[in-house]
């Protein structure tokens, strides 16, 4: 049997979505709150993130304010399903993080791209120009 939350993400996702059925919204109780892990068809994916992020973004605006409603902290995390590893061959500048990483890697990542974008930075001030 699913909560409220849970009938609530199905319902929006299912709207935008092209298989519908293939959504899944599992929850779990934490410490920080409720989670609400997200799985959808693969060909979908990008319509649940959207342009930037933004479609994913309005989902957790959402949940916060269910959550302001029922007295809980929601989050969301959508899971990457489709075997995407989230590594690239290219240099370390463009150390971004994919979809299905946690908040403490996608934090990690940006704080080595400000470390690496730092380090850039003081070489460029080492020049005599």
């Amino acid at each position: 049997m699913s909560t409220i939350d849970q009938q609530f993400v199905e319902y929006v996702v299912k709207t935008l979505v092209g298989h519908p059925d293939d959504v899944v919204v599992e929850r779990e109780i934490d410490e920080k709150g409720v989670l609400l892990t997200l799985t959808v068809n693969p060909e979908d994916l990008g319509r649940v993130i959207g342009k930037r992020g933004g479609t994913a973004q309005s989902l957790r605006t959402l949940l916060r304010a269910l959550g302001a409603k029922n007295d809980a902290r929601y989050n969301l995390k959508i899971v990457n399903n489709d075997g995407f590893t989230g590594t690239r061959e290219r240099d370390d500048c463009d150390n971004r993080a994919s979809v299905d990483n946690s908040t403490d890697e996608v934090v990690e990542n940006k704080s080595s791209y400000a470390e690496n974008t730092r380090k850039e930075l003081a070489e460029l001030d080492d020049l005599d120009i």
